[in-house]
């Protein structure tokens, strides 16, 4: 009885440390809203030139498990912060038409997995909730690169990533019907400070 109680406890034990280990392994990244845009290019005409705008509030978090390649992001966008540089275009692109601020203030970025090639992540696989819609959009990712920032004393990861989808699938069908073409494409600068452990 002795050498089977001994066994469950050296199982538990040897459980645990695998536990410890993989959570060790996860290393999360709070992400600098000073250095972090998300931006997009929407048609404008059909055609005739590319609207650029940009947001200027966002938060969230990332983790990276370099050991399983895989990680996780979660984004918070102000839609409010909503900027094309025009000041007209702003107060028409927040109203009811368009992304409804008041009654949407917040676009998330939620994904659970990423695909890495070697040990930097290429592609991120996650949901993206705007105007209360919820879809798939993935992310590919064209550079990382990870620095001890020599003025904030840390780890930090920086990324430029891009998607593309169609805004008339999140309920932002403004002018499609007068030929303005719906696809969007969405650009992200990103720096993320690794948290201590």
């Amino acid at each position: 009885m002795f050498k089977q109680v001994s066994k469950t406890v050296l199982a538990s034990a040897m459980a645990l440390g695998m536990v410890g280990a993989a959570s060790a392994a996860v290393d999360t990244y709070i992400v600098d809203p000073s250095h972090t845009f998300p931006s997009f290019e929407a048609d404008h005409m059909g055609g005739l030139s590319l609207w650029r705008g940009q947001f200027e509030k966002s938060k969230g978090t990332v983790t990276l498990d370099r050991a399983n390649k895989t990680g996780t992001v979660n984004i918070e966008i102000e839609a409010a912060s909503l900027d094309f540089g025009h000041g007209k275009m702003n107060e028409h692109a927040k109203g009811v038409d368009m992304f409804d601020v008041e009654a949407h203030p917040t676009i998330t970025y939620k994904a659970s997995k990423m695909r890495f090639e070697g040990d930097k992540p290429v592609e991120v696989l996650g949901d993206l909730t705007l105007k209360g819609i919820t879809k798939p959009v993935p992310l590919k990712i064209n550079t990382f690169k990870c620095i001890m920032h020599p003025m904030k004393k840390a780890e930090v990861c920086g990324a430029d990533a891009v998607a593309e989808f169609k805004r008339t699938d999140f309920d932002l069908g403004y002018a499609v019907d007068k030929g303005f073409f719906p696809e969007v494409k969405v650009l992200i600068t990103i720096e993320a400070v690794k948290q201590p452990k």
